[in-house]
């Protein structure tokens, strides 16, 4: 079978069903465990408001000398981002021609070989964004995350961090969870965003490998009783975001945690160029270009455990 020929070009909004693709697939949007602004053409501003002594001892009049409303502005502005790639069309051509033959047997890869080259390199932008959202910082590819952001705000409250095991984790979620302003405590969509290595710790310690657990664990299964489910702390939801260093965790809502892109925006672009007719070589030439970024509303109402 002679390798396809592919040259597709999408731009502006039409481009957005590939983006969307390959940027909401990270894992802590595609999981929806934050706020996704999915049309920030070019920045979002959030308001924040504060407010002073809004009640007080009724009467008759009318007095708002002791009462105040102070707004700040947190402003998410994208990062402007592109995927230049060349690979040959025989790299992926078996695996392409054995899915379109049937040989396949747990995904439903598309007929087209230019959706299906989008495909892989849509799953490694989503890989590179997941990292960015929580510990990426500006520069060459990437973008300020969670983690670079917070650090920089002096109004959210810092638990330091010790190198999380299984014989110290329950301690150190439980001094995350003391550090967790009164006013957030208790919020339904409170969320502790930990490490991947805070979550496997956690997940030991379950099955009975600690000393305040006992020895059979979690419903006396010891290490099997996680079959992948749901992770919860004292009722907190305990979502594990592969994107934090090791060692990191954050405590905050998910409606002030934002992820922003323009999807609809008209400097999108998705490219596949075929060079058999340009220069007669097998290669094929990818172009991405989007945009994407996060912010967080409230840093009084975060935790950094880091």
């Amino acid at each position: 079978m002679p390798n396809p020929t592919i040259t597709s070009s999408y731009a502006g909004e039409f481009a957005g069903k590939y983006l969307a693709a390959a940027l909401l697939s990270a894992d802590t949007l595609d999981q929806g465990t934050i706020t996704i602004l999915p049309n920030v053409k070019y920045k979002a501003a959030m308001k924040v408001g504060a407010f002073t002594d809004l009640v007080r001892s009724a009467d008759c009049d009318f007095d708002a000398s002791t009462s105040a409303m102070t707004l700040t502005e947190k402003v998410l502005t994208p990062a402007e981002l592109q995927v230049n790639l060349q690979i040959c069309k025989k790299e992926l051509h078996s695996d392409w021609e054995a899915a379109q033959m049937g040989y396949s047997a747990f995904d439903n890869l598309p007929p087209l070989f230019s959706d299906f080259v989008i495909g892989q390199v849509a799953a490694e932008v989503a890989k590179a964004t997941e990292t960015s959202i929580w510990s990426g910082s500006a520069g060459e590819g990437s973008f300020d995350g969670f983690e670079t952001l917070l650090t920089a705000d002096g109004t959210v409250v810092d638990v330091t961090a010790v190198t999380v095991d299984s014989s110290n984790v329950i301690a150190q979620l439980g001094a995350i969870v003391d550090a967790i302003p009164t006013a957030v405590y208790g919020k339904e969509d409170l969320t502790l965003y930990v490490s991947s290595n805070i979550a496997r710790a956690y997940v030991r310690a379950l099955g009975g490998f600690v000393a305040t657990i006992g020895g059979a664990g979690t419903d006396n299964k010891g290490s099997q009783w996680y079959n992948g489910g749901q992770l919860s702390f004292e009722g907190i939801n305990v979502v594990v975001a592969k994107g934090l260093a090791d060692n990191t965790a954050v405590a905050a809502q998910k409606s002030n945690l934002f992820f922003g892109t323009g999807l609809l925006d008209d400097r999108n672009e998705v490219k596949l160029i075929d060079m058999a007719d340009i220069d007669g070589s097998q290669n094929v030439r990818v172009v991405m270009r989007y945009t994407a970024g996060v912010q967080f509303g409230i840093g009084s109402d975060i935790v950094l455990y880091s």
